[in-house]
């Protein structure tokens, strides 16, 4: 948990851009981070946010290292270029969105990565924000790949037919009684994508299908709460959210 460190520990981590195999294609462009003490750790693949694979993506990748976790986080933009996050999220939307079904076999073949480290225990979560939300429960409910999976204020898993395209087909919510592991959702009460109405909806889809679930939602915080970036920021709630995500990880893959 936050601050529970042992302040005589040796402590030491290597995050480095690498190529990672793919199941099909191109080998694939991945931030890397894990500790350097040798004992065996659990994995998370964490997906880029709509800004795209920025900063911010990278320092939350080594906050998770440094609690214990080998991170691999995709670089799920590649196809369209590169430059500047802003530059290469913008060619994103020009281009009408990464496939899903893209997005998807990234997060398999990241997770497929981190199980073969020699490091690995062999359990791996997923967990992504905004768009990287729905995009990590899109992937627990299609795939078999995930031990646990965190929708940090995910938009657009509950969508109108209107709001469907060629590279999102299908809402997520459809896939929900296809979820094959435990859920952890973290939503600001204020956000408009989803809103609450969405996040109702959504536990309602999960509690028909008996899912293994706990959603925690947070009064006085709007869309990306956790961005100390930004105005968004939200420091109490994002702190009480945070430590949720160490403990339902901590539970379900240490």
């Amino acid at each position: 948990m936050w601050n529970q460190l042992n302040t005589g520990a040796y402590e030491g981590m290597l995050a480095e851009t690498v190529s990672i195999p793919r199941l099909r294609g191109a080998p694939m462009r991945t931030y890397l981070s894990r500790p350097l003490v040798e004992k065996a750790y659990p994995g998370i693949v964490l997906i880029a946010h709509m800004p795209g694979w920025d900063e911010w993506c990278r320092e939350t990748a080594r906050r998770f290292t440094q609690h214990g976790y080998l991170v691999a986080c995709p670089d799920i933009y590649r196809r369209f270029g590169d430059g500047t996050p802003t530059e290469v999220s913008a060619a994103m939307r020009e281009a009408g969105g990464v496939p899903d079904s893209e997005v998807v076999d990234d997060c398999s073949d990241s997770a497929a990565y981190l199980r073969t480290l020699h490091n690995s225990n062999g359990k791996v979560g997923v967990i992504g924000m905004c768009s990287g939300g729905r995009h990590a429960f899109l992937a627990a409910c299609t795939t078999d790949d995930f031990d646990a999976a965190v929708d940090c204020w995910g938009g657009g898993v509950v969508a109108s037919a209107d709001q469907l395209s060629p590279a999102r087909p299908v809402a997520p919510f459809d896939y929900t009684a296809r979820l094959s592991c435990p859920l952890l959702g973290i939503f600001g009460n204020d956000d408009q994508s989803p809103t609450a109405d969405q996040v109702d909806l959504h536990e309602a889809e999960l509690k028909k299908h008996n899912k293994d679930y706990e959603f925690h939602r947070y009064d006085g915080a709007g869309h990306g709460f956790w961005y100390y970036h930004t105005e968004m920021y939200r420091p109490k709630q994002a702190m009480d959210s945070w430590e949720k995500t160490f403990e339902f990880f901590a539970k379900h893959l240490k």
